[in-house]
């Protein structure tokens, strides 16, 4: 470890005029796996969204280091070049284009310096196919049309597989899973955590902790991170509750009133 992949620091950000982020400091070294947990509306996707140059996002203070390069001035397909990687939520139909082709032409843009013919790259990828265990068939149908759920979440995981990035962000990628898909989706991303990537895992709950075990968690409320530690603070969350703790992490009254409102929501 040691080797610094990503630092942010007073990071304040706004969308339509509304603050979401107020202050986040946070830092990972390459080959970590980085926990964010949060209630509702904490700002854990927005996070997610400026990391990666999603547009609507409007940066208002602070910093983000990359590798030691200030980002904040790169487009996201300059983002996606030098390796950061989001997994979505929500992943997105593309009815027409099947997967094998739409995972080649985005391998191409990315590794510009290394592209690959067709026959070259469908062997590549059936190297993935079988290194996280998913049904060849899957690549043939049409991006996410007629996916389930698990499928959805284990074509996200092909995709970093076959990207092979050195900032992978993972945006509640237990959602909408049953148990059986998320050991499946779970045991694929700790294929994929080698010493050369950094994982961070965005989620509200500590189930998907159970099977991928992040080396640091942060707890992110009211824009802010207001806790850092290991994998006892997963568990404090999940038995006392994020309303729970917030004063101890000395939170304002106003801050806490919102946690309070956020947890409310949530139940």
């Amino acid at each position: 470890m040691g080797d610094k992949l990503l630092e942010i620091e007073d990071l304040h950000v706004e969308i339509e005029g509304n603050e979401i982020l107020k202050g986040l400091n946070l830092s990972m070294d390459k080959g970590e796996i980085h926990a964010i947990m949060g209630p509702n509306g904490s700002g854990k996707s927005t996070l997610a969204y400026v990391l990666t140059g999603r547009p609507g996002y409007e940066v208002t203070a602070g910093k983000i280091f990359y590798k030691g390069e200030d980002i904040m001035g790169l487009a996201p397909d300059e983002r996606a070049q030098r390796g950061i990687f989001l997994a979505f939520q929500y992943p997105t139909e593309v009815p027409g284009v099947s997967v094998v082709n739409f995972m080649r032409t985005a391998y191409n843009a990315i590794h510009a310096d290394r592209t690959k013919s067709a026959m070259a790259f469908r062997m590549y990828l059936q190297e993935k196919i079988d290194l996280l265990e998913i049904p060849s068939e899957l690549v043939d149908r049409y991006v996410n049309q007629g996916f389930s759920g698990g499928e959805k979440k284990r074509n996200e995981v092909l995709q970093m597989a076959v990207l092979t990035p050195e900032l992978a962000i993972m945006d509640e990628t237990d959602s909408g899973l049953d148990i059986d898909a998320l050991k499946h989706v779970s045991a694929g991303v700790n294929k994929l955590a080698t010493p050369d990537v950094g994982i961070m895992l965005i989620t509200h709950y500590q189930r998907l902790l159970n099977y991928i075990r992040p080396d640091v968690v942060h707890v992110l409320m009211y824009g802010q991170v207001v806790k850092s530690g290991g994998f006892e603070l997963a568990e404090r969350l999940e038995a006392e509750g994020y309303a729970g703790l917030a004063r101890e992490f000395g939170l304002s009254q106003e801050a806490i009133a919102e946690v309070q409102k956020l947890e409310k929501a949530r139940a």
